[in-house]
């Protein structure tokens, strides 16, 4: 829509610039090549009309290709019409997206079944529509065995690549997959081209393939960035099979036999890749542990403090809380902290701020209880002043000192309270 209106203002802005004279010689000349195309379009036709032909008489019916697209649009249905929004993670996930740390820790069918899904209508129809274009050509070319295993083996070998560079980010769609089929649509056409037949490409088809391919391309590269990195994976898993079993394509299909070997060493190598990647560590729900246990521990010496100003606890109860339940189980999340494993590289930074904040925590809470028994060392009863005024006299000694204690510690307490805001930060 955005291409129509932006042509729409360019020829406003042409009709406006020219002449009448132009704009007739203009019409003309645009005629002119109207009809070159169309005359091209008709020499060509036969030659594409006999290629299909052969294709035809070569395999008979394909059945693959209409299958893998009607498997993505029936998923993508699924989804529209379920509960949970497309872009929602969550949702993604619970239809079998590719994510690090659910995919490598034993739910490693997800390499699979991301190929099938989708976050977006449009990412959907140009992947259903390439896949289709270069599909139908493909499995009648080398056979619907062979454009499964590279379509499915493309794909995974895809996510394990982005397991491996993005292992936070949930991955889906058939884009790796579909590279992997051009890639194989390159080495075939060279097959071709080296040894010419009657199922050699023309070039004509190539042209119309090289279009599509050309978009497929610029649209993945502005959607996905840097992480086209998982696609061209999928692309050289395709031309690496093209290259292994495509080689006397000229003459006939490639065997089941070989098509098997491929398929198998396609998948000890995937699985090769995979075996480093097991176990990867989401670290948020540990930081979100460490977030309640401060709202906690918080919380229940706010408590105590309360029940020490009503006289109904002393100074020593106040320290011996600090060293029997909070510095525990702050050196407890701690532990667990230090325990995580192959945690990715864009949360180490984060597990390292929170071990430091846990760290100023607990140096903190020690020197709170080690004020709080300095100034609750000696009960005074003197001077001939009745228990209730000694008691009073010492207990407001005690609270001045707890709140001298407090100013002291209010330097490292901010940036105690600036990390804990950082990991509050990552909740969802």
């Amino acid at each position: 829509m955005a291409f129509m209106v932006l042509l729409l203002i360019i020829l406003g802005v042409v009709y406006r610039a020219t002449t009448p004279e132009e704009r007739a010689r203009l019409f003309q000349t645009v005629l002119v090549a109207i009809r070159q195309v169309k005359d091209a379009a008709s020499r060509s036709r036969p030659e594409r009309e006999k290629f299909r032909e052969v294709l035809r008489a070569r395999t008979p019916r394909a059945l693959v290709t209409p299958a893998l697209a009607a498997l993505n649009v029936v998923v993508f249905a699924f989804m529209l019409f379920g509960a949970g929004t497309l872009s929602s993670t969550q949702t993604l996930v619970d239809w079998g997206a590719n994510l690090g740390p659910r995919t490598t820790n034993g739910e490693w069918w997800r390499l699979g079944t991301a190929i099938f899904v989708h976050s977006r209508m449009l990412h959907l129809l140009i992947n259903v529509a390439c896949l289709v274009q270069i599909g139908l050509i493909l499995e009648r070319l080398v056979g619907p065995l062979f454009l499964a295993t590279v379509y499915v083996a493309a794909g995974v070998f895809a996510s394990l690549v982005s397991v491996s560079t993005y292992p936070m980010a949930a991955s889906v769609g058939a884009s790796g997959a579909i590279f992997g089929l051009y890639g194989l649509l390159l080495v075939s056409s060279i097959w071709g081209m080296l040894c010419r037949s009657s199922v050699t490409i023309p070039l004509t088809v190539l042209k119309r393939l090289g279009l599509a391919a050309a978009g497929f391309i610029l649209y993945n590269v502005a959607n996905d960035g840097v992480r086209t990195t998982a696609e061209v994976a999928g692309g050289v898993a395709g031309l690496i099979f093209g290259v292994v079993v495509a080689r006397d394509l000229s003459r006939h299909k490639p065997p089941v036999r070989r098509v098997a070997v491929a398929m198998s060493a396609a998948v000890v190598i995937a699985v090769a890749a995979a075996v480093p990647l097991g176990g990867i560590t989401d670290a948020r729900p540990e930081i979100e542990r460490v977030v309640a246990v401060e709202d906690r521990t918080a919380s229940a010496y706010e408590i105590a403090v309360k029940r020490f100003r009503n006289g109904r606890i002393t100074a020593e109860a106040l320290a011996q809380l600090i060293d029997r339940m909070i510095i525990p189980e702050l050196q407890a999340a701690d532990a667990r902290l230090k325990t995580l494993d192959k945690v990715p590289q864009e949360q180490q930074r984060l597990v390292a701020g929170a071990e430091e904040y846990l760290r100023l925590r607990s140096d903190s809470w020690r020197f709170r209880a080690e004020g709080l028994r300095k100034a609750g060392i000696l009960k005074p009863r003197e001077d001939g002043r009745t228990e209730r005024e000694s008691d009073a006299s010492w207990r407001r000694r005690v609270e001045a000192q707890h709140r001298a204690n407090s100013v002291t510690l209010g330097k490292a307490e901010g940036a105690e309270r600036a990390s804990l805001e950082a990991l509050q930060g990552i909740r969802p």
